[in-house]
């Protein structure tokens, strides 16, 4: 039976009235607006250092091209940073005067106006629509050829994409919010599939006007995706370029996007998640420039606000899952680990994954967090804010200091802590558990309590083909964790997707038929005998990593579940 799913009609029907093709439109006075902003910030903050700021720039983009190098990085390169090194040893080292000072000046400008011709992407119609077009009509009889097994069905398909996605939350309420100021959405990050399935849900499914979203500079080195990345309204970033210059470029030119009233998605935890636990250190730099740009909105007088969508986005199956938790368990255990490829970044794996996440029937769940202002708190369909008991509040009162609207870096600097304190606590709030995450969970931790004398490190090298989880053990398992998982909703610490409600019996064998069926090693399957074993337990804790931290682990009694697991 195929599921109805909402869609809604566009809030903004013509693309040219779209935020970001307006700041396309207006590209060259924006890059002059970000070149004069981080220009004087950096001098203002840099007064007395300039020349050494520079140097060390200059250095760590020597670094950069020497060890680092891809084919996306201008020609010109190398020779830009040299000409820029010797002006700079030629008319500012080992001098202190205004001379000095001013080439330094001139050359931080020159530095600035590269990074933002570099960082700022533009938006053209005629492209989006083709892409538009073509993606949907791919992914459509994709999936069609996949669920009929026959290439002869790419023509004659009914089914769609958009079935397969699920939307959790208040879309009425987000939808709205574009009529009072600016939307940034902020997703968990699990899969390089995340921005594809973000982006299409917002546009085919929600009716939302395009978004600025950041794309690794890396992706450009494939010449069809650079061109659509380019055209598309990505800004391009860098994560080579660790220096002052280069970061507080990239910050202005989201800072000012917002205040603009470009709507922007990006990835607070900065990266995916190596672990498969939802991210709860949520990095602060471009977050940041949420609090600067509505701080700067009220100085400007203007009502319009900047609102914070966290969104979490749950799978069943992880592409790059394998080589996601070997590094993670490299990086936090010191282990000398083989090192696996990155199935993610091959084209070819990305086709053959296309076409296996199309025939399976697997959902992708995308639920919508309640929508806040930059100071975390909830905020209405009409934009207005509240605080936790309830009462409206006025947001420029929070940047008013003796009756003025001003800049204080520092108490900018603790709202954006406060913020993504808050993002990491809604993560958890309106995460949906599915029922892959609960059979995932359920047995990795049977597995642990049978052996308890071993670090986590030591249970992973356990041989899996010495080990089944008998069915009835699990069942049991699995419902004492659902009362403990219905008990959290209740409280409304996190959501459950409709299986989780299921008979245990029915439960585990529809988080059995999901969990991770894309991968060569599964993480789970059933035997002949209908007991459960594992292929790969490094991958099994890979997605039983999703529910840690709700304590469902302290709801089972496991002495009534006192069952060897060992097969001899």
């Amino acid at each position: 039976m195929v599921k109805t799913v909402k869609i809604y009609p566009r809030i903004i029907e013509n693309i040219e009235d779209w935020p970001i093709y307006q700041l396309s439109q207006d590209r060259a006075e924006f890059i002059r607006a970000i070149d004069e902003f981080t220009f004087e910030r950096i001098r203002n903050r840099h007064k007395n250092d300039l020349s050494d700021l520079i140097v060390k720039t200059i250095y760590q983009e020597r670094i950069r091209i020497k060890e680092d190098p891809w084919k996306v990085d201008p020609p010109n390169d190398k020779a830009f940073w040299n000409k820029i090194s010797k002006k700079l040893i030629k008319k500012t080292l080992d001098r202190n005067d205004p001379a000095a000072q001013e080439a330094a000046e001139e050359i931080l400008q020159k530095i600035i106006h590269r990074y933002s011709e570099e960082i700022v992407g533009t938006f053209k119609v005629s492209t989006f629509k083709f892409a538009q077009r073509f993606l949907t009509v791919l992914f459509n009889r994709l999936f069609n050829a996949a669920v009929d097994k026959s290439i002869s069905s790419l023509w004659r398909g009914r089914r769609q994409l958009y079935e397969r996605l699920n939307i959790v939350g208040d879309v009425d309420t987000v939808r709205a919010l574009f009529q009072h100021g600016t939307v940034v959405v902020v997703p968990t990050h699990s899969s390089n599939l995340d921005s594809i399935l973000v982006g299409y849900a917002m546009d085919q499914i929600m009716g939302l006007p395009s978004f600025s979203y950041g794309a690794g500079l890396n992706l450009y080195n494939f010449g069809p995706a650079a061109y659509y990345m380019n055209r598309l309204g990505a800004y391009r970033v860098d994560r080579r370029k660790k220096n002052t210059v280069y970061l507080e470029t990239l910050k202005t030119m989201s800072n000012l996007s917002i205040q603009r009233g470009v709507n922007s998605l990006f990835f607070p935890g900065g990266t995916r998640s190596r672990s498969g636990e939802i991210e709860s250190d949520i990095k602060r730099g471009l977050l940041g420039t949420t609090v600067e740009a509505q701080r700067a909105l009220c100085q400007q007088g203007s009502p319009k606000k900047v609102f914070i969508i966290p969104m979490i986005i749950g799978y069943h199956n992880v592409l790059e899952g394998p080589f996601l938790i070997e590094q993670h368990l490299r990086n936090t255990g010191k282990e000398h680990y083989i090192r696996l490829k990155d199935e993610g970044k091959s084209i070819r794996s990305w086709l053959r994954f296309i076409w296996r996440f199309l025939s399976t029937t697997n959902d992708i769940t995308l639920s919508l967090g309640t929508p806040m202002d930059v100071l975390g708190n909830f905020v209405d369909p009409e934009g207005h804010s509240y605080d936790r008991f309830g009462n409206k509040l006025d947001i420029s009162s929070y940047f008013t200091l003796n009756g003025a609207i001003n800049e204080d870096r520092q108490r900018e600097e603790e709202y954006t802590k406060l913020l993504a304190d808050r993002i990491a606590e809604r993560y958890r709030v309106d995460h949906v558990v599915l029922s892959s995450h609960l059979i995932a969970f359920a047995v990795f931790q049977m597995l642990v309590h049978e052996n308890p004398k071993l670090d986590l490190f030591g249970i992973l090298r356990l041989p899996t083909d010495d080990y089944v989880f008998p069915f009835a053990a699990v069942e049991d398992v699995i419902e004492q964790m659902q009362q403990k998982l219905f008990e959290l909703e209740e409280a409304g610490k996190l959501k459950l997707a409709p299986e989780i409600r299921l008979h245990p019996d029915e439960a585990i064998r529809d988080g059995m038929k999901r969990l991770g069926v894309l991968h060569r090693e599964k993480p789970l399957i059933f035997n002949k005998n209908d007991e459960i074993v594992s292929a790969n337990f490094r991958l099994l804790y890979y997605y039983h990593n999703r529910l840690t931290g709700y304590g469902l682990e302290k709801a089972v009694n496991w002495k009534s579940n006192e069952i060897n697991l060992t097969t001899f």
